[in-house]
């Protein structure tokens, strides 16, 4: 059983102890909703599709796209996202997967949308009627949102899109993907806006489907002069980059309790083989090199608990921008996660790199979360960034700029 005393920590309340109770028990009966031994993303497409209906009646998409009470029209609660997506990660990639992208996906409508834009789409999204998706990478712009060059320019009583995305989650069976596309009101970030656009509007298509090494659906999506109603635009043209991070801002820690998810599987599976496993006439626990190894999985996850529900515990309590927390969480989280998934391998041997092996699973699982939402170098600038900005911001840089010191 995986660790459970980081829920009397002071980040969490008694509503996200019992969300974790109630997740859990629910996800045990039915997070191995699976397509088989068929690993294909068309597979993974059929498995999402099943998962999402059921998170929806059950009512876990609510807290993806509401508050911590689980209503659809409250603010996102940050905590309640990385208790979820733990516990998920925990029983079943793929169930965090379908969960993660609900919120995602829908997460700008529900920070930016006005009333009419969130009874529209999140409604069905937090019933699992409606798929969303998170349509922010391009080829040359995949961490650089500023380098983004999908335009959109206005066309009589809406918007004209042109361009490409690529490494887009839910591509191929979202109903509908938050777009950003640049509409110039300045270079750069300061010009790009947020539309939603809709499966089925003309001049839209998914081009091409990708397979990763642990399958999920994802794809490329083209337009070609796609049509966009002026309704569909959210906030207000030239907010997108401050929309894209705000959502990010919410969204990157809890990809770090993913990772968590992931890791305490791994440990819990490491230590059960290690306590069981005999070699040189004794169980393979009883080695010290086995010991340190454990000792080093177990500090990796605590430490990386702590940054990722202090990052959440910030946002929920303070609604401030965690730029500097949310990439420590999701940088830290998810390098530990690989090295503790790792040792693990490591300690079921051959075991641990046969094809179907949880270890195996879990190995190829964590890999992507390195890279998605920003992968672990950009994280770093983002912190260094603003380490700098708030050092060049006191009067000590201001001394030292003028020379008095």
């Amino acid at each position: 059983m995986a660790d459970r005393s980081f829920l009397a920590w002071p980040f969490l309340e008694t509503a996200h102890r019992d969300l974790y109770e109630r997740v859990d028990n629910w996800a045990a009966e039915h997070a191995s909703i699976t397509g088989g031994n068929d690993e294909s993303s068309a597979a993974a497409a059929a498995t999402v599709r099943r998962l999402v209906a059921a998170m929806g009646d059950a009512g876990w998409l609510a807290t993806a796209v509401g508050g911590q009470e689980a209503g659809t029209h409250g603010p996102l609660d940050a905590r309640s996202l990385c208790v979820c997506r733990e516990v998920l990660a925990r029983h079943a990639g793929l169930a965090d997967f379908a969960f993660a992208m609900q919120g995602l996906g829908s997460g700008a409508i529900s920070l930016f949308g006005n009333a009419a834009q969130k009874q529209r789409w999140l409604i069905d999204v937090a019933r699992g009627r409606s798929i969303a998706a998170f349509a922010l990478s391009e080829r040359e712009a995949g961490s650089d949102v500023s380098a983004l060059a999908t335009r959109a320019v206005p066309d009589g009583d809406g918007w004209r899109l042109d361009g490409t995305k690529t490494w887009i989650s839910n591509a191929g069976i979202a109903d509908f993907y938050v777009v950003f596309a640049r509409t110039g009101e300045a270079p750069g970030a300061k010009g790009l806006s947020a539309f939603v656009v809709e499966t089925g509007t003309p001049g839209f298509m998914v081009s091409e489907t990708i397979d990763l090494v642990a399958p999920h659906p994802i794809g490329s999506l083209v337009f070609d002069g796609a049509k966009v109603p002026a309704d569909n635009l959210l906030g207000v043209p030239g907010e997108g980059f401050r929309i894209a991070m705000a959502t990010l801002d919410v969204f990157r820690p809890t990809v770090g309790a993913a990772a968590l998810g992931f890791a305490r599987r791994a440990l819990d599976e490491g230590l059960r083989h290690a306590a069981t496993r005999r070699l040189f006439g004794q169980p393979l626990s009883e080695l010290q090199m086995t010991r340190e190894r454990l000792a080093d999985m177990a500090l990796a996850i605590d430490a990386a608990a702590l940054l990722v529900y202090r990052a959440a515990w910030v946002k929920d309590e303070t609604g401030a921008r965690i730029t500097r927390e949310a990439a420590m969480a999701k940088l830290y989280a998810t390098e530990a996660a690989q090295r503790v998934i790792d040792a693990t391998v490591q300690i079921f041997g051959g075991l641990g790199v046969t094809r179907g092996h949880i270890a195996e699973r879990l190995y190829r699982e964590i890999r992507a979360l390195r890279i998605y939402e920003g992968a672990s170098e950009v994280q770093k600038v983002i912190i260094a960034g603003r380490l700098l900005d708030e050092f060049r911001s006191t009067a000590a840089w201001e001394g030292l700029h003028h020379g008095t010191h």
